[in-house]
């Protein structure tokens, strides 16, 4: 039969079948460290262990097969990233030892770190290069342009003020002090106009962008209104105004006008002497010498540096007399566009 059914007593005692010969049943070892669930460790030299052993390194950052190992991994790493040789070594040296550098030698790697004493001096003297080279430019910068700019800037107000005296009859005729505007000189061909002071004082008359006239001491020269004589001018050629610099480029017969509080006189370019020296005075003469003039008349001398940008030389343009037209007229042709 198939159907369950209680044990039967046997004729020996009444004990069952299981009581003889019965095995104790089979328990699992017990697990010292968690009863929890846990994959068991797979045999050595399969292939899940080496793939376990690889994710096991690149999750702890830590390379396995020992200490030589790690310093191995350790270095490559330093490598990798670009560490100074310094660095690498000491990063090394801290791995091999497991300890920080020492004192001693946290100083010598930090003295080895400091630029020498070529690095600082050649650094210095590029910073005194530039410095140099800034001042340099900022120096001329001031020379040609702002010079220019504040000398214009004079003039147009000497200029301005003088013609405001004319009109209101502030200032007699003649009437003037050393320094101070009397005249406007025109050269229509260079689009020139610029008062003319007493005096060839840098600082007074010249600086401020006008044109001096040689009146005091041994080089003083006639005024326009004298019968017979020199009208000597002297004028910036470069910076302060330069109102002089392009009369190198005057021709024969260009005009030359000034215009006092009472006349217009009208100069005519003659000649040039395109170079002289400082000291030669003669070429403000009354019958100024080199000018082809060879008798007394009433003419102007227009004086400048020369070559540009030097003081050198000077640069002479000489001119005579053609006309005498009062104010009341009004302007004369070289002036009347």
């Amino acid at each position: 039969m198939t159907a369950l059914r209680p044990e039967r007593e046997d004729s020996y005692g009444g004990a069952s079948y299981a009581s003889y010969g019965s095995v104790p049943p089979y328990e699992p070892p017990i697990d010292d460290e968690t009863v929890g669930l846990r994959i068991p460790a797979p045999a050595v030299g399969s292939p899940r262990s080496a793939s376990g052993a690889s994710s096991v390194s690149s999750v702890t950052g830590v390379a396995p097969g020992g200490r030589a190992a790690r310093r191995k991994a350790a270095k490559r790493r330093h490598g990798r990233h670009g560490g100074a040789p310094g660095a690498s070594r000491a990063a090394s040296e801290e791995v091999r030892s497991g300890a920080p550098l020492s004192r001693v030698e946290a100083r010598r790697q930090a003295r080895a770190r400091k630029p020498g004493a070529a690095v600082v001096a050649s650094r210095a003297i590029g910073e005194v290069f530039i410095t140099t080279g800034v001042l340099m430019l900022l120096f001329v910068t001031y020379q040609l342009w702002w010079t220019n700019v504040r000398a214009h800037a004079q003039a147009d107000k000497e200029t301005s003020s003088l013609q405001d005296d004319w009109a209101s009859g502030r200032r007699a005729p003649g009437e003037f002090e050393p320094g101070q505007g009397f005249a406007i000189l025109h050269i229509p061909s260079l689009d020139v106009v610029v008062p003319i002071a007493e005096g060839i004082s840098n600082k007074k008359v010249l600086d401020r962008g006008m044109v001096g006239h040689y009146g005091e001491g041994p080089l003083k020269t006639a005024m326009p209104d004298a019968k017979t004589g020199n009208f000597a001018l002297a004028g910036h050629r470069n910076t302060h105004g330069e109102p002089f610099r392009y009369i190198n480029k005057l021709e024969q017969g260009d005009a030359i006008v000034v215009e006092t509080q009472d006349e217009y006189y009208v100069y005519k370019m003659s000649s040039m002497l395109p170079v002289t020296a400082p000291s030669n005075t003669s070429v403000i003469d009354p019958v100024p010498k080199g000018s082809g003039f060879t008798a007394p008349g009433r003419y102007i001398t227009l004086t400048t540096c020369t070559p540009e940008f030097t003081s050198k030389y000077r640069l002479i343009v000489w001119g005579k007399m053609v006309e005498e037209r009062p104010r009341s007229k009004g302007k004369p042709d070289a002036l009347v566009e």
